[in-house]
């Protein structure tokens, strides 16, 4: 790759945009002036935002360029922020210091998710503007929240709805299918993400003097959190899997079509692919199942040898993955109502943080964009595209939807390997070129 490119992707993945933690809020600011600037050399106007009354969070950049005459408006959206580098003992090399190994790979936090991604993307488009090709008119949203939620961007998008008009909202940041095969995706789960403590006695008890007297946090929350589900796997949750909308056997055939083997599925993960609702493959289960999965359980003692104490609280967090038929502040209500009605005696339960709070979607296979794009895969790809219906969220992308008015289109280049979210992330240099040729074909598809 040229090294040019590689040197400023460097520059990018050295900001350690960890937009949930306030400490990096300085270190977001400085990422989205040198995109800003970055950008600027491509002929496009861009403007650091602030969603109404949320100063001190993560700035949202917005820049437009204008193209051809009578070309279409396409909105990009992407994020500069990632998650946070923990556990830090566990990465081979620094989590913000980039390091590109013999085997093709550029490890760092957001090598892939979404830097990477929209920046390999982005990079495309300067080699078409460079070689003066005429252009759809670009806008460009870039936030530093959507691991944590996408608060400040749902809130800034209803005001700026003339500025974020668009006719195709593209978007970098999904999975293509085994062996870099490119995927169309037609939709997504929607998120929402909360906290739930347990507090008993007002300080940590010696479990000899009390126990069998003093109510356990850490056992209720294990009993608390065992109440979710059903021994098949199911969700015991009443009323929260009203109401979902199963996939149309169109759907279905050709979100099997491209699954993974069980084996492969076992290679990548390090374990079989047996959780959730016992009697569905693990695609439908993934694409058009909703899940609640528990993210982090923290109470206690965690050190070396023995403490025997009774924990006075505990803490878990808790994520939900929704799917259409389900509105996210109906599922939540199902949700609380269970854990109150679950919550062990002598115990107070408290929940918190909820963020998210975003639909699922799918998007109608005929769709015409669809057409198009297939039509640019087909041109990079002899084995053409496959359908997928992604089982994580990018929470913002339905209301971006709503607010522009564009036709949403999600092509990416993700592959487990990456290990997004976990140490070690990583991301090829071939899905790298992967993407900047896919930005050069479809945006010169697009401006006809």
């Amino acid at each position: 790759m040229d090294e040019a490119i590689l040197k400023e992707y460097f520059e990018l993945l050295r900001f350690p945009t960890v937009g949930a933690e306030p400490r990096r809020l300085r270190d977001c600011v400085d990422c989205a002036m040198w995109i800003k600037k970055w950008l600027a050399q491509l002929g496009f106007k861009g403007e650091l935002m602030q969603a109404p009354g949320m100063l001190g969070t993560p700035p949202i950049l917005f820049a437009e360029r204008k193209g051809g005459e009578h070309a279409p408006t396409v909105l990009f959206y992407g994020h500069y922020d990632v998650q946070p580098p923990d556990p830090l003992e566990e990465w081979e090399t620094p989590p913000f210091e980039p390091t590109l190994k013999d085997d093709g790979r550029v490890y760092a936090r957001g090598a892939q998710d979404d830097k990477g991604q929209w920046f390999s993307f982005l990079c495309g488009l300067r080699k078409l503007v460079e070689s003066g090709a005429t252009l759809p008119t670009m806008k460009v949203v870039l936030e530093g929240q959507e691991e944590s939620g996408s608060t400040a961007l749902a809130a800034l998008a209803p005001t700026i709805k003339d500025r974020l008009r668009a006719d195709v909202l593209l978007v970098c940041d999904t999975s293509a299918a085994a062996d870099l095969r490119p995927a169309i995706v037609a939709g997504l789960r929607g998120v929402s993400h909360f906290t739930i403590r347990l507090e008993a006695a007002s300080h940590d008890l010696h479990s000899g003097e009390f126990g069998g007297i003093a109510p356990n946090p850490a056992q209720g929350m294990a009993e608390l959190i065992a109440s979710l589900h059903a021994p098949d796997g199911s969700i015991a949750v009443r009323g929260f899997c009203d109401g979902v909308e199963p996939p149309t056997d169109e759907e279905r055939a050709a979100a099997e079509s491209a699954a993974m083997s069980d084996e492969r599925y076992e290679a990548e993960m390090g374990c079989p692919p047996v959780g959730g609702e016992a009697g569905l493959t693990p695609t439908e289960r993934n694409s058009f199942r909703p899940t609640i999965e528990v993210n982090g359980i923290h109470t206690g003692y965690g050190g070396p040898g023995s403490k025997t104490v009774i924990p006075a609280s505990a803490l878990a967090k808790i994520s939900m993955r929704l799917v259409p038929g389900q509105r996210p502040d109906e599922a939540m209500a199902c949700v609380e109502r269970h854990l109150r009605q679950h919550t062990p005696r002598g115990m107070r339960l408290f929940v918190e943080d909820l963020t998210g709070e975003a639909a699922g979607f799918r998007l109608p296979l005929a769709s015409p964009v669809f057409r198009l794009a297939a039509a640019a895969l087909e041109e990079m790809d002899p084995r053409g595209p496959v359908f997928q219906w992604d089982g994580a969220s990018i929470p913002v992308v339905s209301a971006l939807r709503q607010c522009s008015g564009a036709a949403p289109l999600l092509v990416g280049w993700g592959q487990p390997q990456d290990r997004i979210h976990s140490p070690n992330e990583s991301y090829g240099l071939e899905q790298f070129k992967l993407s900047m040729a896919w930005a050069e074909k479809i945006l010169a598809m697009l401006a006809g």
